[in-house]
């Protein structure tokens, strides 16, 4: 094996450690391809190389969508340059969310070296190790641990070359600042002059990490890497990307969801045909325009006549119903939930109902599509960057070797963005043009033609006695999924299904999957149970809690909002929710405003209590839960799709409303830092529980019982 490693990666076999155990065992075949040390040059290269993912990356498998067992590990590269420079290299992507900054923290706070000198390359098929996407606030827990067992081990092999190059015992070495310094002598080596020479690779072992109780980078603030290149418009997103002879790119859509085109001879091109520069790229029902700037390409594509085929289809105002119609319908409750029912002091039957909502993304759908010397290299926005490589490569039947993804970072995703058709698209076009060329996606594009959070139906079924503990629970969710779907509650006797349903609209991932949704309908429910014994909803959710940290942040959200201390003005109400998702917990307290003459509703406070052990970042933390309240103020009080017959009939924001300024209430958060707990993502779960704490102020408020989502979307009066 070390003679083939000499010949493959042209590596002195003496200067190789591998440490043993199945998980870290290298892929060869991926090493020649990447030729690690031809790309970098010198220096030390560590290396965590995951043996499942690496099998599904070399298959063409492209790791999982979203469901099933997730990898035991998670790739991760760091080189250290003869220079000094140090990069970590990971395959996860930076939409917003700030793991940049966080990953080079886990780096400097193991190497110990300052953060300014480290630099990490991310999302990029040809030079990062392969990760299955960046999705379910996985980042934190997957992937900040084994970037710092990555930097972990760096700084051991820096150590040990320290120890044989000044000739003193290692344990009397000390690693600091970017060098390592024998304190007795003040003798200091910087990585740099380590690595100077070398060329080492070593494959992560059992390295001892730093306990979250004494990090020193990690835990504390930093200010976001790259935040001056973005606040000043210098960083490129794929659509800024310009590369030499690029043309642009537009695509003809179908008139409806389905349609096809009526006949081979249905398409009208001669007009586009005659414009400048205009090539007319047509494959089956795809058609697509390239021209030399964007504004000729639109011209061109608006400018073909088509004649589309189109079926009945389902609209917004039959959804709910034709949702039920499932083909595993719940069966008889069993016979223990059906006594409990029964003999409950009261019965409570509800159905809630929850409207598709769009990303509605900063960024639109983009990307960059360049075919040269027989490789295709898409730059594009996606969570899934290993994914698109291999929908790239089937799409056009060639290997995934001959496909490169970059992801520069992009303008927020929020599950929205895990397919690669804009990828596809592009490429194309840019294969028919014999050039290159960039796509970017309308606003009414994105608003039609990309998948949306999906609706759904639940029926609750309930049962508590006469002292306030919940007796029975019987939940169904059609179509909206099964994220978050069994309560934390304890509850002795339940049942919790989601059931599959026929979705007239394309859907997919969406900012904590259904988790919103479930936590909606439960925390209504468990506020309409409170009601209907006249006890305090804050009170009723601690007595059916045994879960600690639910009932921690429950407790408090409640002490900094002032919970049963004060009650509301005149036309105010107050409401409390929590929840749980992605092993984070949250609780928010809100107070909304209620014009009765004109049935506006205003939210104007929200305190969040929001826990996902050790804190990584609190800056950062404190971030992503104040996006995810205001981002969760959209779907809570008026962001719905319309649509008829396969057409959406808001497809553009002067029609479809997200959350403004003046939406916004005053916000307060409150991050309780479990050093005793391994870190979790915080990306999702702070987003699930303030939809049911403001139908609970509303209710408060006026006495009305809001059990859709969105909950008013024209007004209370509505």
């Amino acid at each position: 094996m070390i003679e083939r490693l000499k010949d493959e990666i042209e590596l002195e076999p003496e200067r190789y450690e591998l440490t043993a155990g199945p998980a870290y065992q290298f892929e060869l075949g991926e090493m020649q391809r990447r030729g690690f040390f031809k790309v970098l040059g010198g220096g030390v290269l560590i290396v965590l190389a995951l043996k499942d993912a690496l099998a599904q990356q070399e298959s063409g498998g492209g790791g999982r969508r979203g469901g099933g067992p997730r990898p035991v590990e998670i790739g991760a590269w760091l080189h250290i340059a003869e220079n000094g420079t140090v990069t970590a290299y990971t395959g996860k992507a930076e939409v917003g969310q700030n793991i940049r900054t966080s990953l080079t923290q886990a780096v400097a706070e193991e190497l110990r070296s300052p953060v300014s000198a480290i630099k990490i390359v991310m999302g990029d098929t040809d030079l990062t190790p392969f990760d299955a996407g960046t999705f379910g606030s996985r980042t934190t827990p997957d992937m900040f641990p084994q970037i710092c067992k990555a930097a972990a081990a760096a700084r051991e092999v820096m150590l040990d070359l320290a120890a044989e190059q000044l000739k003193v015992e290692r344990g009397a070495l000390l690693a600091e600042s970017g060098k390592i310094t024998h304190p007795m002598t003040k003798q200091a080596l910087s990585y740099g002059q380590l690595s100077k020479g070398q060329k080492i690779m070593k494959a992560i072992g059992a390295t001892p990490l730093a306990l979250s109780k004494d990090w020193k980078v990690a835990g504390k603030p930093a200010t976001k890497i790259n935040g001056r290149d973005i606040v000043t418009g210098k960083h490129q997103y794929t659509p800024d990307i310009k590369l030499p002879g690029m043309l642009h790119g537009r695509v003809l859509r179908p008139s409806a969801f389905g349609a096809t085109l009526a006949s081979p001879a249905s398409i009208d091109a001669k007009e586009a045909e005659k414009l400048s520069g205009v090539t007319v790229v047509r494959d089956g029902d795809f058609v697509g325009v390239t021209a030399p700037s964007e504004e000729t390409a639109t011209r061109a594509v608006a400018s073909i006549r088509a004649e589309w085929k189109t079926t009945p289809q389902v609209s917004a105002k039959e959804l709910f119903a034709h949702l039920k119609k499932t083909p595993n319908p719940p069966a008889d409750a069993p016979a223990a939930l059906s006594e409990s029912l029964a003999a409950a002091h009261q019965k409570l039957e509800r159905t809630y109902t929850i409207a598709y909502i769009a990303h509605a993304p900063l960024e639109p759908r983009a990307a960059v599509a360049e075919w040269k010397d027989g490789k295709l290299t898409v730059w594009t926005g996606t969570q899934r960057p290993f994914g698109v490589r291999s929908e790239l490569a089937s799409a056009f039947r060639i290997p995934e070797t001959s496909v490169r993804v970059i992801v520069p970072d992009t303008g927020s995703g929020y599950g929205g963005k895990h397919s690669g058709e804009q990828a596809i698209e592009a490429a194309r076009l840019a294969k028919a043009a014999g050039k290159p060329v960039k796509l970017v996606w309308t606003r009414e594009e994105e608003f039609t033609w990309a998948y949306f959070r999906p609706s759904g139906v639940i029926d609750v079924t309930s049962g508590v006695s006469k002292d306030g503990v919940i007796t029975a629970w019987d939940f169904h969710n059609y179509n909206s999924g099964n994220a978050g779907l069994r309560p934390v509650y304890a509850i002795q006797n339940q049942r919790n299904e989601f059931h599959r349903s026929d979705s007239p609209l394309r859907q997919g991932s969406y900012r904590a999957l259904a988790s919103t949704a479930n936590h909606f309908a439960r925390e209504v429910h468990i506020d309409e149970l409170a009601t209907s014994l006249k006890m305090d909803p804050l009170e009723f959710r601690l007595k059916n809690l045994k879960d600690a940290r639910l009932r921690a942040v429950l407790e408090a959200a409640a002490k900094a909002f002032g919970w049963g201390k004060s009650k509301p003005a005149a036309n105010h109400g107050f409401g409390i929710a929590g929840g749980f998702e992605k092993a984070g917990y949250v609780a928010n307290c809100a107070e909304v405003a209620v014009d009765r003459a004109s049935g506006k509703v205003k939210l104007v406070r929200v305190v969040t209590a929001f826990e996902c052990g050790a804190i990584v970042n609190p800056d950062g933390l404190k971030n992503q839960v104040e996006g995810s309240v205001i981002q969760g103020i959209g779907g809570a009080l008026f962001e719905a799709i319309d649509f008829e017959d396969g057409k959406i009939l808001n497809p553009r924001f002067s029609r479809y409303r997200v959350p403004r300024f003046s939406d916004m209430p005053k916000l307060e958060t409150v991050l309780l830092d479990r050093k005793d707990l391994q870190s979790a993502g915080a990306g999702e779960c702070p987003i699930v529980a303030l939809a049911p704490a403001v139908g609970a102020a509303i209710f408060d408020a006026t006495g009305v019982r809001l059990r859709a989502l969105p909950m008013v979307p024209s007004g209370l009066k509505a």
